[in-house]
């Protein structure tokens, strides 16, 4: 099954042995973190880790001892656009919590994802709305990205993909113009 959103999303294919994922966290979106507290995160607000090229882990459920990736690995770039922080990686399925993340994925459990940031002193703003808030994010020191089973933000869900087409797909598949094709 192949999943897609605008609004945001994370994708596995497995190709070659290696496991490729691409996620997008979309900027712009409120979400409710708790009853009458809303948050949003600005565009860019990650930009300054992310431009200084600083570690950043991709991990499973926000613990540092079940890493994925990480940019000093070497298996994991960002890209932080106006409309989103698009995360690429590669796992390898030679741990046991990488192989738990894939079958819990591919089980359906786990579908979202999550960043895993500090709010500097001024890098918010707080402001009423309505009998609550809004907290708006503008700059955020990100440390990390995890796969979770229940993300703050619902647009940023994940969705697995075994993709290695052979014979007769082949040929479908290279005969699909780009612009009908999911991104």
């Amino acid at each position: 099954m192949l999943w897609g959103s605008h609004n945001g999303s994370l994708e596995l294919r497995s190709e070659g042995g290696a496991t490729r994922l691409t996620a997008r966290f979309p900027y712009g979106r409120e979400t409710e973190i708790a009853a009458g507290r809303l948050e949003v995160i600005a565009p860019r607000a990650f930009r300054d880790r992310i431009e200084r090229g600083e570690e950043i882990h991709l991990l499973a459920g926000h613990d540092f001892n079940r890493p994925l990736a990480s940019r000093s690995a070497g298996n994991m770039s960002l890209t932080d656009t106006d409309e989103a922080l698009v995360i690429e990686a590669e796992i390898d399925g030679g741990t046991s919590w990488a192989r738990d993340f894939l079958a819990a994925h591919g089980s359906g459990l786990i579908r979202g994802v999550s960043p895993g940031f500090r709010v500097p002193r001024g890098g918010e703003r707080i402001e009423r709305r309505g009998a609550g808030i809004l907290r708006t994010i503008a700059s955020a020191e990100l440390f990390e990205i995890s796969t979770v089973t229940r993300p703050a933000y619902p647009e940023a869900q994940i969705e697995a993909r075994n993709w290695q087409p052979v014979g007769e797909v082949v040929q479908r598949v290279a005969a699909y113009a780009h612009s009908t094709r999911w991104r």
